[in-house]
């Protein structure tokens, strides 16, 4: 059995704002540092074997300041950059449900069907999780690893393992620096969102 502690990173001005990440790179604010500060006094004692994160500023710097803190590794993550939104990257969550209401209520109540406007699809993403996941639980069996994932690529890492839905993609972007721990046995991951 591996454990996996799924890390939000800190915030940035987007998340501050309400605007829409995607996978813009935004870097950490100064509450977001906070919250990683937060987050390695709440980790000490966890025994972590390494920490991955993706190349995108806010987990990376995340992960880097867990990683040196803890004295654990830092191993990169491929194929783990976050959901491209496409135009609504940048826009205030509130100017899409203003502008373009019967999109944005589809996004909520089915974001597998819907694709932002030049952006990915949801199970698109969905399948580069899969892939990466499976590729890091090939080097690991047992052990507790971090995985600092943005939302809502984190929503889609616990879907892949509960076996539950993603619920509210956008509710779920405001969980900056927080933790979970996902037990995973290494054969099973589930096929679908």
């Amino acid at each position: 059995m591996v454990k996996i502690i799924l890390i939000r990173p800190g915030s940035t001005d987007f998340d501050k704002q309400g605007r829409i990440q995607g996978n813009l790179d935004v870097p950490l604010n100064d509450q977001g540092s906070a919250e990683v500060s937060q987050l390695i006094d709440a980790l000490r004692n966890v025994r972590l074997d390494a920490v991955y994160s993706p190349a995108c500023q806010p987990a990376l710097a995340t992960a880097e300041a867990i990683a040196k803190s803890l004295g654990v590794k830092l191993k990169k993550l491929e194929r783990m950059q976050n959901l491209d939104q496409g135009l609504w990257q940048g826009m205030l969550i509130d100017e899409v449900r203003r502008k373009q209401p019967r999109v944005y209520r589809r996004w909520q109540e089915n974001p597998h069907c819907m694709c932002p406007p030049g952006g990915e699809m949801l199970e698109q993403a969905a399948e580069r999780v899969r892939a990466a996941m499976t590729k890091l639980l090939k080097r690991h069996k047992d052990g507790v690893i971090g995985v600092v994932v943005s939302e809502p690529l984190a929503s889609l890492v616990r879907s892949l393992f509960s076996h539950n839905g993603v619920g509210d993609l956008w509710k779920a972007a405001t969980e900056h620096g927080r933790w979970e721990v996902l037990d995973v046995e290494p054969t099973t991951l589930a096929v679908g969102g």
